[in-house]
């Protein structure tokens, strides 16, 4: 593996910080193109590619792009075939099925005894909506013991909001390199190629999957400028790249059904990019809590740190809200927070 400085290093790899930045990373100097996009030669004979994240003509305010300069195209593998193993324990069409009105629990799931990586672990909970329709959400849980061996995965039916449990993960994407410990959260968007490696015996932790839109920060409206998640503690990777030719598997998942391509060179070898579509993670110990300093308590859209928005304001397809360590001063105010029927669930 080969990798620039970066802007900020946290154990052995760097970031670049800044939620929904415009970023340049290259991994070779000069790596990438001056002036333009496209050019007719790449610096280092590298084939450009754009990833988009949104349609051409969005609002340019909404426009999440990113161009990739790469080894190989990442076009170049064989046809796409089912894969070979089953994945009815996927869901991602939730107009039929069980369905109850009734509060659920469920305890962890067990650690399988066989090797078993991330794909292979994933695991349906419930969710609400249609990956072939756009719309809605799942809720998956993982579990794994072995590392995605020359092989990747690519989520066509939405963004990936992944929160370890249980044990760290270093994920490979085709922007660079993130290590994520239970405390934090990744995000991995529509489309983008990424594996799984375990650093230690066994993972296990949630995934929030949205069929519709991307991610953003909330707004704060009369909190102000600053509190909750501020966009400077979201960590971006930069370019790093290998070259090997290898039998490589790269896993699709489309409509909630697992698709596997041949290729015979690895997808991770993304020399440079530049853009504001791309992965990223985000420590939950740096989330900046609002309370109640008088009496009651705040709804819990106070904890928000990120949502994905409908077409109708204020009302979101899904919240990510925490509830960290904070002071409860409210007086005269029950401790817990209120009984609430919510209309959102």
């Amino acid at each position: 593996m080969q990798q620039d400085d970066g802007r900020q290093c946290v154990s052995h790899l760097c970031y670049m910080s800044g939620f929904g930045n415009e970023f340049t990373s290259e991994a070779l100097p000069g790596a990438l193109p001056v002036g333009q996009n496209n050019p007719r030669v790449c610096p280092y004979d590298l084939y450009a590619e754009q990833i988009s994240g949104t349609p051409f003509t969005v609002p340019r305010r909404c426009q999440q792009r990113s161009w990739l300069y790469r080894i190989r195209p990442s076009v170049t593998h064989e046809p796409f075939h089912p894969l070979n193993f089953p994945a009815e324990h996927l869901t991602a069409n939730f107009s039929v099925g069980v369905v109850t009105p009734n509060q659920l629990r469920w305890r962890p799931i067990p650690i399988p005894g066989e090797p078993v990586d991330f794909v292979r672990g994933l695991f349906t909970m419930c969710g609400a909506g249609s990956a072939e329709q756009k719309h809605g959400y799942a809720i998956h849980i993982y579990t794994a013991t072995r590392d995605m061996k020359d092989s990747c995965l690519a989520n066509a039916d939405g963004d990936l909001l992944i929160v370890p449990q249980q044990g760290d993960l270093k994920l490979t994407t085709e922007f660079g390199l993130l290590a994520v410990s239970p405390g934090e959260i990744v995000v991995i968007p529509r489309g983008i190629r990424f594996s799984v490696s375990l650093a230690h015996a066994a993972a296990r932790g949630y995934v929030l999957e949205v069929f519709q839109g991307h991610f953003t920060l909330p707004d704060l409206g009369p909190i102000g400028a600053n509190g909750l998640a501020n966009p400077r503690d979201f960590l971006y990777p930069t370019a790093c790249f290998e070259e090997r030719e290898v039998h490589f598997t790269v896993m699709h998942k489309f409509q909630g059904e697992l698709f596997a391509a041949i290729q015979n060179f690895s997808p991770f070898n993304v020399v440079a990019w530049h853009g504001n579509y791309a992965p990223y993670k985000y420590d939950l110990s740096n989330f900046c809590p609002m309370n109640a300093v008088s009496f009651d308590h705040p709804d819990p859209s106070i904890f928000t740190v990120l949502t994905v928005p409908s077409q109708t304001p204020g009302v979101p397809v899904a919240d990510f809200v925490i509830f960290p360590p904070r002071w409860l001063v409210a007086q005269n105010t029950f401790r817990p927070p209120y009984y609430h029927r919510n209309i959102m669930n």
